[in-house]
């Protein structure tokens, strides 16, 4: 028996992997968080299967069920949106399963980031722009922010920052980084990348939160100079005929 954490991806149901999906398809008990996750996916589980919605269920009622499965000697299907390394809270799960004896294991998923690049088709790391993506949150209802780790502190890097769980603190977003990026900083509130409902909505520190006021959760803010539609920047080495990598020679022009 084994517990198998898996990652569904960002919303569209035929962005999980196909790892993920047979383990699904395989798996006697589904829990799955069914507030993000696709009904599609789910309804993958076998014909029978003890398929739960973990929405409405805290952490002791979801090890319960897994440890019901345990003793029957059942798989489990714990099905996570985007990545589940990311904010997905598996670590306070296998914290439980570890001293009960329980196996699991990881199935990664695609990240809403990766789904966000994909929606805007955009790349978030540009030669002189940007080559560092930070993945973080802010402070709304959920745990503090270790210190060092506060918006002021992380956007002097001028990365492009992908922003979780903090639709509805476009205000404070604004007045921190603002000084740092400045107001004609570029940046994107993502609500519910690649589901059938999805919005992008763009624009500036100084104007995004007027524009997304209407955009409460299931949003990914975005913010950097790498993500304006039309941006300056060199052609990467990787393909420069000029220069030789450890599979290509290089071809200067004659």
């Amino acid at each position: 028996m084994t517990v198998h954490f898996i990652g569904a991806g960002p919303g569209a149901p035929d962005l999980i992997t196909v790892r993920g999906l047979k383990l699904i398809q395989s798996c006697p008990v589904c829990l799955y968080a069914g507030s993000l996750v696709p009904r599609e996916v789910v309804a993958a589980a076998p014909a029978g299967a003890r398929v739960l919605d973990t929405a409405e269920m805290n952490l002791d009622e979801i090890i319960a069920e897994m440890r019901l499965a345990h003793d029957k000697g059942q798989d489990v299907a714990r099905v996570h949106t985007g990545d589940p390394s990311l904010y997905g809270a598996i670590d306070e799960q296998m914290r439980r399963l570890n001293p009960l004896g329980i196996p699991y294991d990881v199935t990664p998923g695609v990240p809403a980031y990766c789904g966000a690049a994909a929606s805007l088709k955009r790349q978030f790391t540009l030669p002189t722009i940007s080559q560092t993506i930070v993945l973080t949150r802010t402070n709304v209802r959920t745990s503090p922010m270790p210190e060092g780790q506060d918006l002021t502190t992380i956007g002097r890097t001028k990365a492009t920052l992908a922003i979780h769980l903090s639709a509805a603190n476009l205000r404070p977003i604004v007045e921190e980084l603002s000084p740092i990026y400045g107001a004609d900083c570029p940046v994107v509130v993502a609500y519910r990348v690649t589901w059938p409902d999805e919005e992008i909505v763009r624009g500036t520190l100084a104007d995004i939160e007027e524009k997304a006021k209407h955009i409460t959760k299931t949003a990914l803010v975005l913010v950097g100079p790498a993500l304006a539609e039309h941006v300056e920047y060199p052609d990467s080495f990787l393909y420069d005929p000029n220069f030789t990598t450890g599979t290509r020679q290089a071809k200067p022009k004659v």
